[in-house]
């Protein structure tokens, strides 16, 4: 899974942790009343099983731009439907090479567009949200999973976002900078979660926990330097969490 997820008391380690965010996602987008979904920046494709393991009924498009996590994924779509005997279903997941900001389809073809933890790598933003706008059925939904920052950070403030410095590489958008791009794209907000509390400290936890079994297998691949980072980075994350300075998004955006 490419996401941080999403912890509670009950989380005992990040794969359940990445799973709650997809099934709350998911959740998020009503899923169970959709036809044709489009999952934007898709990753290696496991929401995209799961969501399709609980919502057979689906057609859904993952679409990424990244080539090579595309073929990894046809291979494990592949692999897991076949497993399953479910050669129709297979069919009915699709694999779309192609950015964010110009979507091969049709106006009006789909009823959900789903960014899990991808929107923050989009830009321009308003162009994806704006193919989205395009692209939904009326009544349609625009869901984002995204990180945020408080305000506009440059080098080195870049530095105050921890472990993000270095995975959250492309944009630092605000909330209210994403809320006036949604609603200038006449989409209504129905459903707003922040939910950095239970992403950021609890995965540092997990991490500062668990340290000296992680860093054995980190070893196994990386030089030393980089788990000192990796920990350093994972408290200073923690902390500015707990200062406010990053919180993550959960968005329903409903098509008027």
């Amino acid at each position: 899974m490419l996401n941080f997820g999403h912890w509670n008391k009950n989380t005992t380690n990040p794969l359940e942790a990445q799973n709650s965010l997809c099934n709350i996602v998911g959740d998020m987008a009503d899923l169970k009343s959709a036809t044709t979904v489009l999952d934007v920046g898709s990753g290696f494709s496991e929401p995209a099983l799961l969501w399709k393991s609980e919502f057979p009924h689906i057609d859904l498009l993952c679409m990424n731009v990244n080539l090579s996590q595309l073929q990894f994924g046809s291979r494990l779509i592949t692999m897991s439907l076949t497993s399953q005997g479910s050669d129709h279903e297979i069919n009915r997941l699709g694999l779309v090479n192609a950015t964010s900001i110009k979507i091969p389809l049709k106006d009006n073809s789909v009823d959900r567009v789903i960014a899990l933890e991808s929107a923050q790598h989009f830009k321009p933003l308003n162009e994806f949200v704006s193919e989205s706008k395009r692209i939904l059925k009326n009544n349609g939904s625009l869901v984002m999973a995204i990180p945020t920052v408080s305000s506009e950070l440059r080098a080195p403030e870049i530095l105050k976002l921890g472990i993000l410095s270095f995975t959250w590489s492309s944009e630092h958008y605000q909330y209210k900078e994403i809320e006036k791009i949604i609603l200038k794209n006449n989409f209504q907000i129905s459903d707003k979660r922040f939910i950095g509390a239970n992403v950021y400290a609890p995965l540092a936890d997990y991490y500062i926990k668990n340290r000296e079994t992680l860093k054995t297998k980190i070893l196994e691949k990386y030089p030393a330097i980089v788990e000192k980072i990796l920990f350093k980075s994972m408290i200073k994350m923690k902390e500015v969490s707990q200062k406010g300075i990053i919180d993550y998004i959960l968005l329903k955006c409903t098509s008027e």
